[in-house]
């Protein structure tokens, strides 16, 4: 059985939708409420590995946060960028789907159909 994990916010309704795809294909996924739940800065690696992105690519530009810790700025290294999303779990980009070894972002929410 295929096994994903969502980094689910409910009040999203990107990640709802993406959400009830995952569902509507019998497919019960671990969900993560990250904005609650503890994210590490391994996982948080982890996750742009497999999505093969940048970590300022996965930054929600805007949220406030973003603005109030001048992230658009371009000296700002990736290492600090993921502590920041940490610090501030609003500024991850949503959903992120994940499986064994790869990674997609809800955004639309269609996108997890790759995966499922």
């Amino acid at each position: 059985m295929l096994e994903l994990t969502i980094y689910h916010n409910p009040k999203c309704s990107k990640s709802r939708q993406t959400l009830d795809i995952i569902e509507s294909n019998n497919i019960k996924p671990k969900i993560k409420l990250y904005l609650k739940e503890e994210i590490t800065y391994d996982e948080l690696n982890d996750v742009l590995k497999k999505l093969n992105i940048r970590p300022r690519e996965l930054l929600r530009k805007n949220e406030a946060e973003y603005k109030e810790n001048n992230m658009q700025d371009p000296s700002i290294s990736d290492k600090e960028i993921i502590r920041l999303m940490i610090s501030f779990p609003k500024l991850i980009e949503r959903p992120i789907v994940i499986s064994k070894d790869k990674a997609i972002l809800g955004r639309p929410p269609e996108n997890v159909m790759s995966m499922i």
